[in-house]
């Protein structure tokens, strides 16, 4: 049961970092990110989304093994959050769900639990490392401190680095195509289900428009350089509001 909830946390996160220099961009990191909001399709645009929902499947490779999974996400801010999922690993169909509604949060594999202190930090940095390349906006909030971090190239393209340091501290770089401005890259430090702390590089390509806002359609995320998960997202949609029992408490 701990490797398949291990197996959900990693569906759900669904990130090289660049030597220090000075950004080219004028305006320095809030630069690079107006930029990043812009190709996306603007702050008015994503300003004004209330929550989102998308759903894809791909593969996660466990090992030597290559496991098909298929997961739906919604999501309203960042700290309201539910991923689902359904798989099938090591032959076994499986299917789970983790919510967060706060300062609460769940879990659900067969019967629900409470996610402890620590589980329900680490599955709110999950949610906001998924969330953030596809809407920007929050990172002109407050919490989020940014600054220039360097040059780097993804996918044989320059890309600019902002180095984002969130309220929890946690340090994570994401990458800006430079001709282009969308966001390509995220890489942080992620804990496995065993505890053991891993560099995650998330490559983001295939941006196709959903109603005004682009959204990367092909992620791709490496562990220490080894392949880990590749994911198609199938669908995008912007929301006025979740549906509140997407937060509530598993039945």
């Amino acid at each position: 049961m701990r490797k398949f909830i291990a197996m959900a946390s990693i569906l759900f996160l669904v990130c090289d970092f660049a030597p220090r220099a000075r950004a080219e961009d004028d305006k320095g990191a809030a630069g690079i990110v107006d930029k990043g909001i812009e190709a996306l399709g603007g702050k008015e645009k994503l300003a004004g989304v209330k929550a989102v929902t998308w759903q894809g499947k791909g593969k996660i490779f466990i090992q030597d093994s290559e496991n098909e999974f298929h997961s739906k996400l919604v999501a309203e801010g960042l700290d309201r959050f539910r991923g689902e999922f359904e798989g099938k690993f090591n032959g076994d169909e499986i299917k789970g769900v983790t919510i967060l509604d706060g300062d609460k949060g769940w879990r659900q594999f067969g019967e629900p639990s409470e996610l402890d202190k620590e589980s329900l930090a680490n599955e709110k940095r999950n949610a906001y490392l998924q969330l953030i390349p596809a809407l920007l906006v929050p990172l002109k909030e407050k919490e989020f401190k940014l600054e220039p971090a360097g040059q780097q190239k993804v996918n044989d393209k320059p890309a600019v680095a902002v180095k984002v340091t969130p309220a929890d501290g946690k340090e994570f770089t994401i990458f800006f195509d430079k001709d282009s401005g969308l966001p390509v890259r995220l890489v942080a430090k992620v804990i496995g289900w065993a505890g053991d702390e891993f560099t995650q590089e998330t490559t983001y390509a295939d941006f196709k428009d959903f109603d005004g806002i682009k959204k990367a359609t092909k992620i791709v995320a490496k562990r220490d350089g080894e392949k880990f998960v590749e994911y198609q997202v199938t669908e995008f949609k912007t929301l006025d509001k979740a549906p509140q029992k997407s937060f509530d408490k598993p039945e």
